[in-house]
């Protein structure tokens, strides 16, 4: 856990094992009915001081809660405060404005001991001088009651179950641009021990506990351990047990520091040690290719959490040296009783959050984790940092977890919280972006029937950034979807949508000559009698490429390439990077038409006109007709079409705003009579449009971040509606796919 600053890093530890019958149950074997839905997703840019611009970074990393579960106090260390939010209603969150912290400082974790907020905050003018405090906030009035001074740069803080001890990680973090970055750096870091004796802050006392000894060398139990350096042990994240032992984590030291909160005393230290795991990501190329392996790394673990009094565990998340891409079971004593070794990052490459722009460093980077008991059950929560979700897993087997459920999140999730007395899992998350809509919020999960509409793969298919649907012909519940030029080479996917989630089944990869070709896939169509046409987006400034210019594609039913078919000539001498944007056919044989649009008005069209186009195959001839947009909401941003589909004798198209999360406005299904005839030379008829569906109530009805790029649009074979989204390969993304059926046609069309 790192508030400063995102770090990479490495350990050294003593142990290599290897993962054989060490693993997770994949996906298809989870619990199909979940355990949570998603309540509802609060951006803290609402919960802003009065003055103070949207625009501003305001993000929420480590969050409490108050002993009834009502008050939830977070972190925000880019703007320098703690934010209060009331989720008595925990589908209604409502801010309650914040608390603000003095220039420069940064507020590291909180925790809240009966009526009072305990705060750890870094005050630490450079690395060589670190220091940090513990402020003590009366939670009804927000008085600042006491401050005890920490002596040391803080990250982390943990309150026992019976309210008698806290523990802070008093980590010291090392500087990255000393030197060559790593260890040892002066000072260590150590162990503080808060005595809440009494119910008066007055009386409540600091106790240190030494990671080194006076002249700076390290501890025999430390350097027994084989820690990487254990002169400079680096303390990260804490958790304490019912039996009164708190672990803390020694990140960049791949170690655990076990010590007893009553006496003080150091129990045992031990390296959470090496992995070798084969089957992942490891080339950032633009494919998902699950066939890299990482050889001897120190896992590095962040987060650590208690399963019982006995066993816990660690989030791998790797900093200075290593990092597993996964989450290990320990015993006490540092014995592996589990490891999750590929499977962990085989669940972002199932549930579409696969990260390729972190594969060459490392990969999911688990960073969060916690454990609680819901409905009588153990459940451990692991939280991905880059690839946006967290898994949950049912840990009453220590030895043997199984996986539950996948949640999507927003970017960078940080803080994990279970409520277990209300039924509640709060998500905190630190990546905030104002320029792409990208703002950082507390996401509110709930006992319940899963309510997040997406899309998983059956086996590790890689898949992501969907562009757009078709329905598989003779199939009542069969689509087809395609991805943009994120991912290379363009890659067709076979989607059961009668299975709960919709399944993708199978990938069909797009060659050219006998080689994979990558096109910028924006519009699929399945022809009736075989094959499919693409809509390739095109971009002139990728001279050299596929993407540089838009095409019509035209594939057969294995998927290889049969003809190109530019844009006529003055069309394309207009189009900027907003092209081709969706494509549906009409007739077969010699009568086979294929349709398509344009996102974006071109320059000499009459102003928020987009062109649609009809292709008639036996004649290449082309005619187009006019589309009017929607004004957009507002100067920064704009309106355009992402998705044309036929449906009975209409085309129905996506309209939306280049718009995501709060500013959201306009994500709506028109629909216009299929056009006939010819226009005049010259000339663009508008045709008349009808609103059919406005999408925002269903993508808010979801209670997640609301995803600026509803992309496919298709009606299966069963008369049944569906939409999806696209996750821009989890790139400035939250990474979530919506995958949804607003309804059906005869219900939208009417017919």
């Amino acid at each position: 856990m790192k508030s400063r600053t995102r770090r990479t890093g490495l350990a050294a530890a003593a142990i290599t094992i290897g993962l054989t019958g060490l693993v997770a149950v994949p996906p298809a074997e989870a619990s199909p009915q979940g355990l949570f839905e998603r309540a509802a997703t609060y951006p803290v840019l609402e919960n802003r001081p009065a003055g103070t611009p949207a625009e501003d970074a305001t993000v929420a990393e480590i969050s409490a809660v108050s002993e009834d579960g009502r008050t939830l106090v977070y972190t925000d260390a880019a703007a320098g405060r703690l934010g209060f939010l009331d989720i008595s209603d925990p589908g209604r969150p409502q801010g309650r404005g914040t608390f603000p912290l003095a220039d420069g400082e940064e507020p590291t974790s909180v925790a809240v001991a009966g009526p009072y907020v305990l705060a750890v905050i870094d005050t630490s003018e450079s690395h060589t001088d670190p220091s940090g405090r513990l402020d003590v906030i009366r939670l009804a009035d927000r008085t600042r009651v006491r401050s005890l001074e920490l002596g040391g740069q803080p990250d982390s803080i943990a309150l026992s179950k019976d309210g008698r001890y806290a523990a802070i990680a008093i980590e010291n973090e090392r500087d990255e641009d000393a030197g060559d970055g790593g260890l040892p750096q002066a000072p260590g870091g150590f162990l503080q021990i808060l005595d809440l004796t009494g119910g008066d802050p007055a009386g409540w006392r600091l106790r240190k506990v030494p990671f080194t000894a006076a002249d700076g060398t390290a501890l025999p139990a430390f350097a027994q351990a084989g820690l990487d350096t254990p002169a400079d042990p680096e303390p990260e994240y804490v958790a304490i047990n019912d039996a009164g032992k708190v672990a803390v984590t020694l990140q960049e030291n791949n170690g655990v520091a076990v010590v007893d909160l009553r006496t003080g005393k150091v129990e045992r230290v031990f390296s959470t040690g090496r992995v070798t795991v084969t089957g992942i990501d490891t080339d950032e190329n633009g494919t998902v290719e699950l066939t890299g392996s990482i050889k001897d790394v120190p896992r590095e673990p962040d987060a650590v959490a208690w399963i019982d009094d006995h066993t816990l565990a660690t989030a791998n998340e790797g900093d200075w040296k290593g990092g597993s891409r996964g989450w290990t079971v320990f015993s006490d004593t540092g014995r592996v009783l589990w490891d999750a070794g590929n499977t962990f990052e085989h669940l972002a490459v199932r549930y579409g959050h696969h990260n390729e722009d972190r594969t060459g460093n490392k990969g999911t980077e688990p960073e969060g984790l916690a454990v609680a008991t819901y409905q009588g059950r153990r459940y451990a929560f692991v939280g991905s940092e880059r690839a946006n979700f967290v898994a949950v897993y049912d840990v009453s087997r220590p030895s043997k977890p199984r996986f539950v459920q996948f949640l999507p999140t927003n970017a960078g999730p940080e803080g994990l919280l279970p409520v277990p007395s209300r039924g509640l899992f709060i998500v905190s998350s630190e990546e905030d972006d104002a320029d792409i809509g990208l703002r950082a919020g507390v996401q509110v999960f709930r006992l319940g029937k899963p309510n997040v509409p997406g899309l998983v793969a059956r086996e590790p298919i890689g898949w992501g950034a969907l562009s757009s649907l078709s329905p598989v012909p003779g199939d009542r519940h069969g689509l087809y979807a395609v991805s943009d030029s994120f991912y290379a080479p363009t890659k067709i996917y076979r989607i059961n949508t009668q299975a709960s989630p919709a399944t993708i089944t199978k990938a069909l990869t797009v060659t050219k000559g006998g080689a994979p070709a990558a096109y910028d896939a924006e519009g699929i169509i399945a022809r009736p009698h075989g094959g499919f046409w693409l809509a390739s987006e095109g971009d002139a400034s990728q001279t050299g490429t596929l993407y540089e210019r838009n095409l019509l594609v035209r594939l057969d039913k294995q998927g290889a390439v049969q003809q190109e078919i530019p844009l006529p000539d003055d069309i394309a001498a207009r189009v900027g990077k907003q092209g081709l944007e969706g494509v549906a056919v009409t007739g077969a044989g010699a009568h086979e038409q294929v349709w398509v649009t344009l996102q974006r008005p071109l320059p000499g069209d009459p102003a928020d006109v987009v062109r649609l186009g009809r292709y008639s195959v036996a004649t290449g001839a082309w005619a187009w007709f006019g589309y009017e947009l929607e004004p957009s909401a507002s100067s920064g941003n704009w309106n355009g079409l992402s998705e044309l589909i036929v449906t009975g004798d209409r085309l129905a198209v996506v309209e939306r705003d280049k718009a995501a999360g709060p500013s959201a406005a306009h994500k709506k299904i028109y629909s216009i009579p299929l056009p006939t005839g010819t226009p005049a030379a010259g000339t663009l008829p508008v045709l008349p449009k009808r609103l059919d569906r406005d999408l925002l109530p269903d993508l808010r009805g979801f209670g997640g971040h609301v995803q600026e790029k509803v992309e496919g649009l298709a009606v299966a074979g069963d008369g049944r509606v569906w939409i999806v989204t696209d996750n821009d390969g989890v790139n400035d993304a939250t990474g979530e796919t919506v995958f949804s059926s607003p309804g059906t046609a005869r219900h939208l069309f009417g017919h």
